[in-house]
């Protein structure tokens, strides 16, 4: 046997084999069975095929990380009523209404693939818009989880090729974008669909598993009752698996992306995932086609959707935020973010060394909804100056800053400034090595500075340029390093994500990066515990405050936060401002840990020191 099998097989053994002791014989040998089932496969791929074509990755997905920003473009038959059903709203993601309201496949092909006709579509004009915004490569849904071919398929009958509209939006996509140098890809739904009889999904026409009625065990249906596994091997085999090589053969995209690789077993994820690489050596594959504790399949990894801050990933990582709060056209969705939301998100993103794949839903007749416009319009002008800080970029090596974020690219190194600095002095903190000149990246504007240890001071105009992000560009000289400590600003409001903590114990995990959901979870036990290593210039007086949600945490649960000798302790749920702290120049390990528990302690989302 060879190393890699030995070892994928002895992870995936020990969990059938920890999981029969805690659930008993009989749900143990299902598990066994099931983990033998995806070793096989596992072992085959990384022993095999999937091995030898991560040898040509780099140059496969070289163009994916210069782009750095990218359209998601979620559009179907669902997009004309756009969630309302019956002259009833339906709230949600748009793009689930056949699984909302339990439409019968039947009647969701009558009344919305064979009326299909987006008149005003114009694929020029939406690849000039995206263009236009800035963004670099363009995924569209292809077949979303209705089930619904958005292009003449020859595989089954739920197309568009059935609807009104006698034309294949695909290709004039895909024209378009070859026309305006867009990279274009396809969105395909692989493992949840609602109108094959055999696929995982629709629990209302054919009581199938993967629904909402948790039918057969739920989740992990395949492993309760392998005996309906067959039934989802015929829906890959006669739909799955066809349809991607369609997509493949006869677009020949640069990108295709897949979601919800749960409602199948692994193996059958990686059976498709093989079919892809024998058909094209050269498209990329996103992180949620087959996803394995063992091996990351894929060519990048997908973080969670719609968010609004970023746990540390390693690697090629890729967000995909929405305008709103649905990916499909929702006319009843007013939730759209403005577009300094998203400037600054795509600095974080490239600053942390991901990518950024922001969603708009068009309309049902073609147009993209003027909402989204309006965002990619703004969008769009920023990057048209500040363009140089994101393509090609990627993270700094120096610390975090308390007024935005850092880029690199070659000798250059970019300061996205979102807290301009009353007094005129910009302080980059931590940097090791030697700057020959900086300027302001819109106006070419030379900066003067100064030096003092690793620390730099730039002086900067009155105002900011640019109240939303201002770049000021550092060419440097030779090797850069950064200090370990994030140097605080004593007079400022700093915050000290708990996603950038250290985090110490076993068990300690982080929320999806939604609004709301930026924090760290499962802080159940004293041995967990948070770190920052922070630095001052000069004595400050920093008022203490914490950021949590404190939904499962228990009345009595105590806190104590460390900083050198000084110490403030605190109450959960009581207040959310502690103290000071009252600290000479220094390096301090800022120390966060439980002090009474009982439950989970919080979800801590920020500590804020704030200078006075």
């Amino acid at each position: 046997m060879k190393a890699t099998t030995f070892i994928t097989a002895a992870l995936l053994g020990a969990s059938a084999t920890g999981f029969a002791q805690f659930k008993g014989d009989d749900d143990g040998i299902l598990m066994q069975k099931a983990a033998s089932r995806d070793s096989i496969a596992i072992a085959e791929a990384v022993d095999g095929w999937w091995t030898a074509s991560m040898k040509n990755h780099d140059a496969r997905i070289a163009w994916w990380r210069e782009a750095k920003f990218g359209c998601f473009i979620h559009w179907g038959v669902y997009s004309v009523p756009g969630g309302e059903w019956k002259g009833k709203k339906v709230g949600g993601y748009a793009e689930h209404l056949m699984r909302k309201e339990k439409i019968p496949r039947e009647e969701y092909a009558r009344q919305l693939i064979q009326t299909f006709n987006p008149v005003d579509f114009n694929a020029d004009e939406w690849v000039r818009l995206i263009k236009d915004a800035g963004m670099k490569y363009l995924i569209i849904t292809a077949k979303h989880h209705d089930g619904v071919a958005m292009y003449p398929s020859a595989i089954g009958n739920y197309t568009i090729g059935q609807s009104a509209f006698k034309r294949d939006p695909m290709q004039e996509l895909s024209a378009a974008c070859k026309k305006y140098g867009i990279r274009f890809g396809f969105y395909y739904s692989h493992a949840f669909d609602w109108e094959h009889p055999d696929a995982p999904g629709n629990d209302w026409d054919y009581q199938n598993p993967g629904g909402d009625k948790n039918l057969y065990g739920g989740t992990n249906w395949y492993d309760h009752h392998p005996e309906l596994l067959p039934k989802a091997v015929k829906y890959v085999d006669e739909k799955s698996i066809p349809q991607i090589k369609e997509l493949l053969l006869k677009y020949h995209p640069d990108i295709i992306w897949f979601d919800t690789p749960h409602k199948l077993p692994l193996s059958e994820n990686i059976r498709i995932l093989k079919a892809i690489r024998e058909t094209d050596q050269n498209v990329v594959v996103n992180g949620r086609l087959a996803r394995s504790s063992a091996v990351s399949f894929g060519d990048y990894k997908n973080t969670a959707d719609r968010p609004a801050e970023f746990y540390p990933v390693e690697g090629d990582w890729e967000a995909i935020p929405t305008t709103n709060e649905s990916y499909g056209y929702s006319r009843y969705d007013n939730s759209h973010k403005p577009a300094p939301f998203f400037i600054r998100l795509i600095a974080k993103a490239t600053a942390r060394g991901g990518n950024l794949l922001m969603n708009i839903g068009p309309m049902g007749n073609g147009v993209i909804d003027p909402r989204d416009t309006v965002i990619l319009h703004s969008v769009g002008q920023w990057l048209k100056t500040n363009g140089p800080s994101v393509y090609g970029a990627t993270a700094s090596p120096l610390p975090l800053q308390y007024w935005g974020e850092v880029t690199k690219k070659g000798n250059k190194l970019y300061l996205h400034v979102f807290n301009w600095p009353a007094n005129g002095k910009l302080v980059l903190g931590g940097m090791q090595g030697k700057i020959k000149g900086a300027s302001l990246l819109a106006s070419g504007q030379t900066l003067r500075f100064k030096n003092n240890n690793s620390d730099w001071t730039f002086n900067v105009p009155a105002k900011a340029p640019d109240t939303v992000n201002t770049v000021i560009v550092l060419e440097t000289k030779g090797e850069i390093k950064g200090d370990e400590a994030r140097l605080l600003g004593s007079k400022e409001k700093n915050i000290l994500r708990a996603f950038d903590a250290k985090l110490h114990g076993k068990g300690l995990g982080y929320g999806d990066g939604k609004a709301g959901k930026d924090y760290v979870q499962n802080w159940k036990n004293q041995d967990q515990w948070l770190s920052w290593k922070i630095r001052l210039n000069e004595p400050a007086v920093l008022q203490v405050s914490l950021k949590y949600v404190n939904e499962n945490t228990v009345k009595g649960n105590t806190f104590v936060l460390t900083a050198g000798n000084r110490k403030i302790e605190g109450n959960i749920g009581e207040n959310e401002t502690y103290g000071t702290f009252e600290l000479p120049a220094g390096t301090y390990d800022l120390e966060l840990k439980p002090g009474n528990i009982k439950g989970e302690l919080m979800k801590l989302q920020e500590v804020i020191l704030k200078g006075k």
